[in-house]
């Protein structure tokens, strides 16, 4: 039962989903608990099956969504594109299906939507990672401003992400700033051209520093995660591992400088 509401009339809720109706009704329903209403609910989809695209549906009613389809599944990319030319608000929270919102998250995104209306230098609010981004300044509520030091060699490389597709809120106009995220490609490379055009077009945002206390990854084996990583690129042995580290490091510098 929820005990107090939340109203972001100015934020549109976008969900990228593929074949998991389930996760994405979960998703849904604990926004819902948590007093959570937004502007506008946006469901972008990368042609789930006809099966799961019914149970979606079905959803409708219930959530008051706006559906985006498509004939065929372009990818994560493709996907977020096209959720995000259909917000209508001057911010989005982007979240995939398969996170859950966490009890203290509506009084810290309460918290981000102040922050960037009262910076509008500010494009981006994370709320979610697998680990701490290096480079923190404390700012406020939790939060600290993310700076970006490219020749740092020990972190540069696995932990400068300024950008990712964990659960954040950022402008509506994102894309016009940074471009379109890369399409046709795999989502790893999708996400570090997305972090390579933030970077270098100087993009600024905030990092929650207890990075798991507002969401909640879940996957289950009924609806189980649709990433595949590439564990090849993840070498077991030190000296590959070094040596590919210090490879990742010249090219991301000559990419990022030229």
């Amino acid at each position: 039962m929820q005990s107090k509401a939340f109203n972001f009339p100015e934020v549109t809720l976008l969900v990228t989903h593929f074949n998991r109706p389930a996760s994405l009704a979960r998703l849904l329903s604990s926004f819902a608990s948590l007093g959570c209403k937004f502007g506008e609910i946006v469901v972008s989809d990368d042609c789930s099956t006809a099966e799961n695209l019914v149970l979606v549906k079905k959803l409708q009613p219930e959530f008051g969504f706006k559906l985006i389809t498509t004939p065929k599944n372009a990818g994560l990319g493709n996907n977020i594109n096209k959720g995000q030319r259909n917000a209508t608000l001057p911010l989005t929270l982007y979240v995939q299906e398969d996170f859950v919102p966490l009890e203290l998250f509506p009084e810290k995104l309460s918290a981000s939507i102040g922050f960037m209306q009262n910076d509008p230098a500010l494009d981006i609010v994370r709320f979610y990672a697998y680990q701490r981004f290096p480079f923190l300044k404390p700012f406020a509520e939790g939060f600290s401003e993310m700076h970006f030091n490219p020749k740092d060699i020990l972190s540069t490389y696995n932990k400068f992400y300024l950008y990712s597709d964990h659960p954040h809120l950022r402008r509506s106009d994102f894309l016009t700033k940074f471009g379109d995220y890369k399409e046709g490609v795999n989502v790893e490379k999708a996400e570090y051209s997305m972090m390579m055009s933030f970077l270098k077009r100087k993009g600024k945002g905030l990092f929650y520093e207890d990075f798991q206390g507002l969401f909640e990854q879940k996957n289950s084996s009924e609806e189980p995660s649709t990433f595949k990583r590439n564990w090849k690129r993840h070498p077991t042995n030190m000296m590959i591992r070094v040596a590919r580290h210090l490879y990742r490091h010249i090219k991301f510098n000559l990419n990022y400088y030229f």
